[in-house]
């Protein structure tokens, strides 16, 4: 008989399940929502707390992929060992009260959100369980081997970010500013959504990176002759540059972000324009 697979008890899916849901709640602009969301993640996924633990083991094996097969077989063994040393009885109660406290300070429908690696982080769980007959567990092994040892497709937005989440900032983005995303602006927002359960701290790195290089393009765009010769250029072009350099000092909303995505549209059409003259 196949085991059933209970999806609430499967920590890397509510914790990705969670991430959509204050993903969306952030598009629609569900401020009371999304409040609710990173609570909850702050109070379950906290850097000590056995969810995170738990977590970290399932991440091992499904953040990663095109790895070669020496390196997936040990991360893979090192993920086992780590995983077993984690008193499951001490799990089972945590995410009780996980389950708890999203069925109470959000809804149950979050158990139904659409996770794109689902059947991936289902078989990991499985893996990890000792309810599995040996012939199962091998089996489950090898096809998450597969998975790390494949390369990632090229052309696609940052798995971490759900596809239909993107379609709705990229019309957000679209409508406001009548543009198409580029590969550094939804290398952003991978970071942006990602941000709501890690404190932000990748997405500070990044921001940090990602301004020093904006602002490096745009005071080398003073320099050109182009720019020279119209002073209302000179003077929003130092205006966009102070605005880059506040943002070391504010916290990050959407509003940053969104003034950043701008500013990379700047950037790119600057060292466009500097490459055809």
């Amino acid at each position: 008989m196949r085991n059933r697979h209970n999806k609430k008890r499967n920590t890397a899916f509510v914790y990705e399940a969670l991430l959509r849901e204050a993903t969306v709640a952030t598009m629609r602009g569900d401020h009371r929502r999304r409040a609710a969301v990173i609570r909850i993640m702050k109070r379950h996924f906290g850097a000590d707390s056995i969810l995170r633990r738990d977590l970290e083991c399932h991440q091992s094996l499904y953040c990663e992929q095109g790895l070669d097969r020496e390196t997936s077989e040990r991360i893979i063994r090192e993920a086992k060992i780590a995983n077993r040393l984690i008193d499951p009885n001490g799990i089972f109660v945590a995410q009780s009260a996980l389950i708890a406290d999203v069925n109470k300070e959000i809804e149950p429908s979050v158990f139904s959100n659409f996770v794109p690696n689902y059947r991936n982080l289902a078989s990991i769980a499985q893996m990890f369980s000792t309810k599995v007959s040996p012939k199962k567990h091998v089996m489950l092994e090898q096809e998450i081997l597969e998975k790390m040892t494949t390369q990632p497709p090229t052309d696609t937005i940052d798995a971490s970010v759900d596809d239909i989440v993107v379609r709705k900032f990229v019309e957000k983005f679209n409508e406001k500013y009548n543009e198409e995303l580029l590969s550094e602006q939804k290398a952003l927002l991978s970071y942006y959504i990602a941000s709501f359960a890690d404190n932000a701290l990748e997405l500070k790195v990044f921001l940090n990176e990602e301004v020093a290089r904006l602002k490096g393009v745009l005071q080398e765009s003073l320099t050109t002759e182009e720019m020279k010769s119209n002073p209302e250029m000179v003077r929003r072009t130092k205006e966009v540059i102070s605005c880059l350099n506040e943002f070391a000092k504010a916290p990050v909303e959407e509003k940053t972000l969104l003034t950043v995505l701008r500013t990379q549209s700047l950037a790119r059409e600057v060292q466009a324009n500097g490459d055809n003259s």
